[in-house]
């Protein structure tokens, strides 16, 4: 059985993360493994290293024990890996194969706006498979109905749609396409995109609304009209092309991943990744 990945520092961040991923997991039909990784190159003698490793391994025990009874269909396990965070996590994505991962974020601040510093950026940039991530605070018992998917005259746009709706069916929610207008010239194929979205969600019998915004600062209008709808998730995709550039993650998905308050699922345009496929 397929597992999905949780990437813990043992922040309350992770483990917000963590009580989401259960309740995913548990409509997945799937397990978890929870990830700590022991970084390479750390200023620490060996001795201290190993405390922290056996301290590391008393925690993951802790939280698998603690959140084992509330597995419907999986067990959870730990792991611990070594190598620089975001990678090791992909790499062990990529091995088994792994349907989704989930981290958590604290956030931006600082030169983080700016530039990708995050770990849970990064980690989102890395890997093989779509990530939710989830900001610390976020209210986890909160039942997921409000799916936002953000649409714009880009060929790449669309591919968030097969993904969200499989979230929807998991969750039983709705999808609200969100119609992005930069240029006026542009409605008419925007509303296309749109409106082909939402052929694909009634041939998959998944409710939504449809809204035409004009915007000038992408994350802003997305944000702005999740908080409206009291949004509980945003898909977006990367804008990433990894064969390009293995450096910079889109800026529209960076800032959305430092500042959105509540979920975000992010896709690899070009992964063409349906969440439910995998599991």
């Amino acid at each position: 059985m397929k597992s999905i990945i949780v990437g813990t520092d043992f922040s309350e961040g992770s483990y917000v993360a963590l009580e989401l991923a259960v309740d995913v997991a548990n409509r997945m039909a799937c397990g978890i493994t929870v990830v700590w990784v022991k970084r390479e190159k750390m200023l620490f003698s060996n001795d201290q290293l190993e405390l922290m490793t056996n301290l590391a391994k008393d925690k993951l025990q802790t939280l698998c024990d603690k959140h084992r009874p509330a597995m419907k269909y999986g067990t959870i396990e730990w792991i611990i890996i070594q190598g620089r965070v975001s990678s090791a996590i992909a790499e062990l994505a990529k091995k088994e194969l792994a349907p989704l991962i989930v981290v958590g974020t604290n956030g931006a601040s600082g030169f983080e706006k700016y530039v990708l510093g995050s770990t849970a950026a990064r980690i989102v940039q890395d890997a093989p498979c779509p990530v939710l991530t989830m900001r610390q605070g976020y209210d986890f018992h909160k039942k997921l109905e409000r799916i936002v998917v953000p649409v714009r005259v880009n060929a790449n746009s669309r591919q968030k749609v097969p993904p969200a709706a499989a979230m929807a069916r998991i969750f039983g929610s709705k999808v609200y396409l969100l119609g992005l207008l930069d240029l006026k010239e542009e409605e008419s194929a925007l509303r296309t995109y749109v409106n082909q979205s939402a052929d694909f969600l009634d041939k998959e019998g998944v409710p939504y609304n449809i809204e035409i915004e004009p915007y000038s600062n992408y994350c802003e209008t997305v944000m702005h009209y999740a908080d409206s709808i009291q949004a509980d998730l945003v898909v977006i995709n990367t804008e990433q092309d990894r064969v390009i550039s293995q450096i910079f993650l889109g800026t529209n998905a960076q800032q959305i991943v430092h500042k959105s308050q509540i979920p975000v699922l992010c896709i690899h345009p070009e992964d063409y990744i349906n969440v439910a496929s995998k599991v």
